[in-house]
C-alpha cells in the first residue's frame, strides 16, 4: 500500500510539473536570443554606474561621456545600451553648450599623426545626435526615448537608421 501510495504521489508530481513547464512555453513572441558575457555585463555595469554619478551627480560630462565611449566600443550589445547612448547624447549636448564643471577642451580623441584633439561646438552637437538617433532608431521601447527625441528636434531631427550590416 506505501509503495502504490509513494508512486502514486510521484505520477501526479511528474504530471503537474511537466504540465506547468509546457504551459510556461505558450506563444511568447521575443526578438532572437541574445548570449550575453556575464563577466563584460558585470564591467558594462560598472561603467555605466559611474558614468551615472558623474552625469547626474558631478556634472563631470567628459568622464561619462569617456566611460560611456568605453561601453559602447568594447560591449554594443550591453542589455542597457539604450542609457548608455542617452548619457553619450546629452553629455555631448552639454559640452557642445559650455555646461558642466568639465570644460569641453578636457575632452581629447586622439587626431592624425598621434596628436590629441578637441572637437568644436558643432561637432559635439553631432555626436550628439548620432547616438541620440541611434537610441531612438534601434530602441523604441526604451524609457529614454522620449527625451532623446526632444532633444534630437533641437538638433534637426535624428538621422534615418543607417541599415548597413
Amino acid at each position: 500500500m506505501k509503495k502504490l501510495c509513494v508512486i502514486a504521489v510521484v505520477g501526479l508530481m511528474s504530471f503537474v510539473f511537466a504540465a506547468s513547464a509546457a504551459q510556461a512555453q505558450g506563444n511568447v513572441k521575443q526578438g532572437p536570443e541574445i548570449t550575453r558575457d556575464s563577466d563584460m555585463e558585470k564591467d558594462s555595469l560598472h561603467n555605466l554606474e559611474a558614468a551615472r554619478l558623474y552625469f547626474k551627480l558631478r556634472k563631470a560630462y567628459v568622464a561619462a561621456l569617456q566611460r560611456c565611449e568605453e561601453i559602447v566600443a568594447g560591449y554594443p550589445t550591453f542589455s542597457r545600451i539604450d542609457e548608455v547612448l542617452f548619457i553619450a547624447g546629452k553629455s555631448n549636448l552639454y559640452l557642445s553648450e559650455g555646461k558642466g564643471k568639465q570644460k569641453p577642451s578636457q575632452y581629447k580623441r586622439p587626431g592624425p599623426n598621434s596628436e590629441t584633439t578637441t572637437l568644436t561646438p558643432e561637432e559635439f552637437r553631432s555626436e550628439a545626435r548620432d547616438y541620440l538617433s541611434r537610441l531612438v532608431n534601434d530602441y523604441p521601447d526604451s524609457k529614454f526615448r522620449e527625451e532623446a527625441m526632444a532633444d534630437l528636434k533641437l538638433l534637426g531631427g535624428a538621422k534615418p537608421k543607417d541599415n548597413r550590416q
